[in-house]
């Protein structure tokens, strides 16, 4: 049966270099190979008026909203909200929806309980992240699924990191591919990363990613040209050398303070990389495994950076423990669901929301 027709919101999207494009394009990618029709459009700052005018010319029969607040949001604003009315909607929540601080305010948690009010499934890609979203305002009644997160790289394009980077060959690199934001702890891992490199003079960082806060990107650019002697910035690498580019480093950082599943940790394993990331939510299950699963990396506390530091250093100083993680990463890739599994779920999805709708369609007209 052919896949009904998909508006994908999303908070940023493709020719944009961000997580949340990649995890876009893949099911963009899979859908329409599959025979769909996909749009996808920018949340982000949106010309609601330009944004409005598309969704209509497209008549979609689905809205999956990848981001509750920056993308579902959009669906209780009009015109937008009248428009896609009579549309079942899907979403995906991001790791800062769930960060149950952030929800401590009142008003921040009524918008969320009318967000939630408007769709009809709310699709999980951590497995423990049931338990926050059974945190969310307990009177709406969406589904909740899991549908497990695949990966495949872009493409295999060359990237020659070290060389565009200037790092020798003999540097032990660190690299944080990640859009330039608070969340994403992109500053708090440079200074991190300073006080490594004095104790190890041989570390390099690379930082990939582009600047998504232009307060926090200022701060971000000034500190790495203070500390351009180990460190580099590249505002985006293309989809495509990505795979090259993990093959030129030694550790994958993730420094957020709040995630869903990062890509980044899933490229890490893809590349056969060891990991070191914040000890938030969103990264226990993916670094430490589950069960019979190895750890593929290190979790660092981010309230401390004494203990990024103390991690940072054993990884760099233990041929045997990197031999380790590298092995548990491969073996962790190579149990990855298919990108064809994961359409699989988000059709079921799909069609459970659109089957949800006709009934109370039904039982209203009753």
């Amino acid at each position: 049966m052919k896949p009904p027709r998909v508006l994908m919101l999303t908070p940023s999207a493709l020719p944009a270099i961000t997580g949340n494009a990649m995890t876009v394009e893949r099911w963009r990618r899979g859908l329409t190979a599959r025979g769909g029709e996909v749009l996808v459009l920018e949340t982000r700052a949106p010309d609601l008026p330009a944004l409005t005018a598309a969704v209509a010319a497209f008549r979609p029969e689905v809205v999956h909203a990848h981001h509750l607040f920056l993308s579902g949001g959009l669906l209780l604003k009009p015109p937008l909200a009248d428009l896609l009315a009579g549309v079942p909607a899907v979403a995906t929540p991001a790791g800062t929806d769930l960060n149950q601080e952030d929800l401590s305010g009142w008003e921040k948690r009524e918008w969320l309980g009318r967000i939630c009010g408007r769709i009809g499934e709310m699709v999980i890609q951590n497995r423990y992240f049931d338990r926050l979203v059974a945190a969310f305002p307990p009177e709406n009644g969406f589904r909740v699924s899991y549908v497990p997160k695949s990966f495949c790289w872009q493409g295999d394009a060359p990237c020659r990191l070290r060389e565009r980077t200037g790092l020798g060959g003999d540097a032990f690199v660190f690299f944080l591919p990640a859009g330039i934001r608070p969340v994403k702890g992109n500053l708090a891992g440079l200074q991190a990363l300073a006080e490594v490199r004095r104790l190890r003079p041989h570390v390099r960082a690379v930082f990939a990613g582009p600047v998504l806060d232009h307060g926090y990107g200022g701060l971000f650019a000034r500190e790495i040209e203070r500390m351009s002697s180990f460190a580099r910035w590249l505002p985006a690498i293309d989809p495509r050398e990505m795979a090259a580019a993990y093959g030129e480093v030694d550790v994958v950082l993730n420094a957020s303070i709040s995630e869903g599943l990062a890509n980044v940790l899933l490229e890490a394993m893809a590349a056969g990389k060891p990991i070191l990331a914040a000890d938030i939510e969103g990264n226990r299950w993916p670094v430490r495994g589950d069960g019979g699963e190895r750890p593929c990396g290190l979790l660092y506390d981010p309230r401390h950076s004494d203990d990024f530091i103390a991690k940072a250093l054993r990884l760099t100083d233990d041929g045997d423990l990197r031999a380790d993680l590298i092995q548990a990463a491969r073996d962790r890739a190579a149990a990855l669901p298919a990108p064809e599994e994961e359409i699989d779920g988000l059709l079921a999805a799909y069609d459970r929301v659109r089957e949800g709708w006709r009934s109370r369609k039904e039982e209203g007209r009753g």
